[in-house]
């Protein structure tokens, strides 16, 4: 009772790939500081591990504990596949432990040197329940992609699943984050590409701000696998690292 009202009262809040306080390929309904601080910084990193190893750092500014915004910056391959991506999303006033956000991002993506843009809004809620007495937390989410790198009639659709992993061995450290989605964390995603049929991504986010010297910050690693039942599956790992300012 008592692992399960901590988790409740302050969830892991860890980036998604593209920046935005989110699991993995999808944004959550929460942002980085939400009820904990007016301002709070998180700053992150991930590395997509395939035939090449993709770098995307990513900062983010959570304000006032309704707001967040952010960016996150894809090397892909080279100079001239560097992508940059801008989000941002407000909390809307919801009462109790669930959250609902409506947020989107902009993607300026470059192929061969080409510039191409692509704009996403969505709506995404994020509620807590219980898995063989384990908290967990689901999210959904439902938007929509605007540019000529969006397809011209789907509806973006996300599930995800945060699960804290056996907290009476783990005390509270290890998280089992799983989401799937008919988007990926950009529409030049390397790795991980949803236009056909979406993907399933799974992976380990370790909370060391469970630490109590580090109880104040927020400190994750990631360890994860990209469109983990495909042959197209890659591996990613990651660290977020978070403290309010005020």
């Amino acid at each position: 009772m008592l692992v399960s009202t901590f988790a409740w009262a302050a969830p892991l809040k860890g980036m998604s790939l593209n920046g935005a306080t989110g699991l993995i390929s999808i944004p959550t309904g929460r942002i980085g500081w939400e009820r904990s601080a007016d301002i709070g910084i998180d700053l992150g990193y991930h590395a997509i591990v395939d035939e090449e190893t993709v770098h995307i750092p990513k900062a983010s500014i959570s304000l006032f504990k309704i707001a967040e915004l952010g960016f996150a910056y894809d090397t892909q391959d080279d100079s001239d596949n560097a992508d940059t991506i801008l989000h941002g999303k407000i909390q809307l006033p919801i009462k109790g432990s669930s959250a609902v956000a409506i947020g989107g991002n902009h993607q300026m993506l470059q192929t061969a040197g080409n510039d191409t843009d692509l704009t996403q809004i969505y709506l995404a809620a994020t509620y807590p329940g219980e898995f063989f007495r384990m908290p967990a937390e689901t999210t959904v989410v439902v938007g929509k992609s605007f540019g000529d790198e969006a397809p011209d009639d789907a509806i973006d659709f996300g599930m995800g699943f945060d699960l804290l992993l056996f907290p009476d061995i783990f005390q509270g450290f290890v998280h089992w984050i799983n989401d799937f989605a008919n988007f990926s964390y950009s529409a030049d995603a390397y790795g991980a590409d949803a236009n056909f049929r979406g993907v399933f991504n799974s992976g380990i986010r370790i909370d060391l701000a469970s630490i109590p010297a580090f109880s104040k910050f927020k400190f994750a690693l990631d360890a994860i696998m990209t469109d983990a039942l495909d042959d197209n599956r890659a591996f990613s790992l990651g660290v977020t690292f978070g403290a309010p300012l005020g």
